[in-house]
């Protein structure tokens, strides 16, 4: 018994040893390295000085901590071990500036991230704005609202009023949390449904053309009134707090969204394989907790973990309340929000094949002098602006004896939009795209040749298909073919040998009028999982090209859309 209580003691003095400061050996030190997002990195850095001076120790040797500053997204697909876009070595451990980082990486079974983490610090989302602009909004009595991160046609309106901000800029959520948590808000404010489903898309359209690498630049696109007159963007706080220290007659101003905020939590975990280096690890995340630490995010622009407390310093640009939260807006819903976007963001890869035929020039009821070919026209120079500079596209109008005996003919070739169609072309594809969508006109004398084009597309994008980009066929049509070329029957036959299940091309059907052959465009669709929608009246237009784009949010198991 004797034996065993020193065995006991001995065990407990050793697990002492192993997990606090004191004398220790620095000829052979543990050394952690951890990756700290580029906002808490500074304080991170300042609580590694303060650590290392203690002399921690794992068994016996000092454990030194080294901090480099990494955003979020390359240190994921490090632990994760994706093959692009990774760092030199693996960190030690991590703090993101979301806890849905973690979450992510743990779903996708990342090796040896620790079971629990450590909250450093918080900041909540704002809404940020030059304070003249502020007072602006106050006067008119415009409160920040999460619905205005959403474009203006999901509120009802082609454009903000002008008591409204004309933009809302977000960080990018592919690099920052501060993008994700805007797109969990963005989602909880669409909800559910073909509604939800179609506001989202429109918001991650808008986002992805305004949205900045890092919270600075965004700051800085404040003051660049060139294109935007009242701008304001998302960010933290801290962003704002750390911005203000430069002197300004016009400081930023931290404004709160009505509806409640989310709170951008910042969590230290242990990311390390190896016993010794996690065990170093562990000791900093102690370290972490520590009344010193929490001082020190306070001078740099943080609330502490409950939040309650301002940053130090802080001036009244920034609200002295303890900020209320969006009670909606849970992990799961941050979760969601990023698994959606994951979906929507990556670039398209679409082309847009334009009906010519004389079903187009026919009239459609619900706004004078409008014909399906003008209506089809505004619902792709609407739309055009809402893909970001990322993205692929190219143009063929068809009608019978286009292009010969093809039925077709393009008008910009499929490649990106930002670039010339050709070494010889003086402007971008956007632009040539952009000039098409108001001067094209339909051919009265013309049958249309549907069919044989659709094969023609669908074989066209498989061709070039691009397994990082959505590749799409985008048809814009009266709905009917007129039986000039190929037959219903052999096109579903050319669809279904060409289809390649390794690249999926999905055929998108955008139909204007009453007299649309649905039974048709639903087989031809389905064969692809593709999905039809059908326009009747042009206020119709942006809800049915929202639609289309909407259904990227489930392809390829998409079910029948209604």
């Amino acid at each position: 018994m004797t034996l065993l209580v020193l065995a006991l003691v001995a065990g407990a003095v050793a697990v002492v040893l192993t997990r606090s400061g004191g004398p220790c050996s620095g000829r052979d030190p543990v050394l952690v390295g951890v990756d700290a997002a580029v906002d808490i990195a500074p304080v991170a850095m300042e609580a590694a000085e303060s650590f290392n001076a203690r002399k921690a120790a794992v068994d016996g040797r000092c454990v030194l901590v080294q901090v480099t500053e990494q955003s979020p997204a390359p240190v994921l697909r490090t632990l994760i071990g994706d093959q692009a876009g990774v760092l030199a070595g693996r960190p030690d451990a991590w703090i993101a500036d979301s806890s849905a980082w973690v979450r992510l990486a743990r779903k996708q079974g990342a090796p040896g991230i620790a079971p629990d983490e450590t909250v450093v610090a918080t900041s909540p989302l704002v809404f940020a704005t030059r304070r003249s602009l502020a007072r602006r909004f106050a006067t008119g009595k415009t409160e920040m609202s999460w619905e205005m991160i959403f474009p203006a046609t999901a509120r009802g309106r082609l454009e903000p009023t002008k008591d409204e901000p004309d933009v809302v800029r977000i960080p990018d959520p592919s690099v920052a949390g501060a993008g994700i948590a805007t797109v969990a808000a963005a989602t909880d404010i669409a909800g559910t449904g073909d509604k939800g489903a179609r506001e989202l898309t429109a918001f991650v359209r808008m986002a992805q053309a305004g949205s900045a690498p890092d919270y600075r630049s965004m700051l800085a696109a404040v003051d660049d009134r060139s294109f935007w007159q009242r701008p304001v963007v998302v960010v933290p706080e801290q962003s704002v707090w750390l911005y203000d220290r430069a002197p300004s007659g016009d400081p930023l101003v931290a404004l709160h969204p009505k509806e409640g905020t989310i709170m951008l939590d910042y969590p230290y975990v242990v990311t390390s394989p190896d016993p010794a280096h996690a065990a170093g690890a562990r000791l900093f995340g102690d370290w972490l907790r520590s009344p010193q630490v929490g001082a020190a995010a306070r001078r740099g622009g943080f609330r502490l973990p409950d939040g309650q407390d301002p940053p130090l310093g802080a001036g009244p640009e920034i609200p002295s309340e303890r900020p209320r939260p969006r009670p909606s807006i849970t992990q799961a819903v941050i979760d969601e929000a990023l698994d959606a976007w994951s979906r929507l963001a990556p670039p398209s890869d679409i082309l847009v094949l334009a009906d010519a035929g004389r079903h187009m020039a026919e009239p459609i009821a619900g706004e004078k002098g409008a014909t399906r070919h003008s209506v089809a026209l505004k619902a792709a120079h609407l739309g055009l602006q809402l893909f970001p500079g990322s993205t692929r596209m190219g143009l063929w109008e068809f009608a019978k004896g286009l292009g010969g005996r093809k039925g077709y003919r393009p008008l910009v070739g499929l490649g990106p939009i930002t670039q010339p169609d050709g070494d010889d072309d003086q402007f971008t594809r956007r632009s040539r795209l952009d000039g098409l969508t108001q001067t094209l006109k339909p051919y009265d004398d013309r049958d249309s040749s549907l069919y044989d084009t659709i094969l023609a597309g669908f074989r066209e994008v498989t061709a070039k298909y691009d397994p990082a980009m959505n590749n799409s066929l985008l048809v814009i049509t009266a709905g009917r073919d007129d039986g000039a070329g190929m037959s219903r029957q052999e096109l579903a036959r050319g669809l279904r040998d060409a289809w390649d299940p390794d690249h999926p091309v999905q055929i998108i059907v955008i139909a204007f009028g009453k007299d649309v052959d649905r039974a048709a465009l639903g087989e031809i669709v389905s064969i692809t999982n593709g999905s039809l929608h059908v326009a009747s009246e042009p206020g119709e237009i942006i809800d049915v090209f929202l639609s289309a784009l909407a259904r990227r949010l489930c392809h390829p198991t998409c079910g029948r859309p209604r």
